[in-house]
């Protein structure tokens, strides 16, 4: 059995399914939301291009955010992080089973492609199970432009979503992309097409894709009437402006949370993160 007897602390399953996706038959992978630490000390950066979305995220809050379920996912990532052929294998061994043949699995509920390697593995993967497909949001949008935009397997289909610090260079009109709105009326105002009913409707319905906002209260006070693409856009003309005068922007706080090149997820050269407060 190839599951058995798992190493110490590696997940014995990789792919699982929440409620909504079971809903619809997808399995997904999953990762600790944005930054955290882990109980030995490192810390880590799954979400690096993270821009306003990091404020409202939902796999921050709820469910998520459970001992145990957190637990769960910084299993997987230290799965990643620690050995990456190991996690490799063991991820096209789950794979083979017959049950993912006609199935779809979604690469990433919580977290996101950190690093051109991790991101290199997945393709090998999906390449080489042609028989299941594959989707994923995301906010990389530099890493997939050099890696996988015109060199994706047929099987795989993503959309980059707002809320990033790389959100100036998507186009609506070229690229397939996501955008949180507020509610539905919102959406369907603004002319984009909700993905409310199936999560598939991401990357198998029109290009410009409406995500209805979570209905966690404070997160919907700090969204307010906008988009995260229309919040993203004030976040990066406030860091401008402060740029240009050397001082802090009226409404804006920043914390900074250090973490050390050796233990970064994303595998960037950069010692710390502004996170807003």
């Amino acid at each position: 059995m190839p599951f058995s007897d798992p190493p110490l602390n590696r997940p014995a399953r990789l792919l699982t399914q929440n409620r909504r996706l079971r809903a619809i038959g997808v399995w997904n992978w999953t990762l600790p939301a944005w930054a955290g630490r882990f109980t030995d000390g490192r810390t880590y950066n799954t979400c690096p291009s993270a821009g306003v979305c990091r404020d409202v995220c939902y796999a921050r809050h709820g469910t998520y955010r459970w001992p145990n379920v957190l637990a769960r996912h910084q299993a997987n990532l230290r799965f990643v992080l620690d050995d990456l052929p190991s996690w490799e294998r063991a991820m096209n061994t789950e794979l083979d089973l017959p049950k993912f043949r006609g199935r779809w699995v979604r690469v990433h509920d919580a977290g996101d492609f950190f690093s051109d390697t991790y991101l290199a593995a997945w393709l090998r993967i999906v390449r080489d199970h042609p028989e299941t497909s594959f989707y994923a949001y995301t906010k990389e949008v530099r890493r997939f432009r050099a890696l996988v935009e015109g060199k994706a397997p047929e099987n795989f289909r993503w959309v980059y979503s707002f809320g990033g610090t790389q959100d100036a260079e998507l186009d609506p009109d070229r690229d397939r992309v996501a955008d949180v709105f507020p509610d539905e009326a919102a959406a369907t105002a603004a002319g984009w097409h909700s993905q409310a009913d199936s999560d598939l409707l991401s990357v198998l319905g029109p290009r410009q894709v409406a995500v209805p906002a979570n209905r966690i209260p404070a997160a919907l006070t700090r969204l307010g009437n906008r988009t995260f693409s229309e919040w993203q856009a004030e976040a990066d003309e406030q860091r401008r402006a402060r740029r240009r005068t050397g001082r802090p922007v009226s409404g804006e706080t920043a914390a900074v949370v250090q973490l050390p090149t050796r233990y970064r997820a994303d595998g960037g050269s950069a010692s710390e993160q502004r996170a807003a407060a």
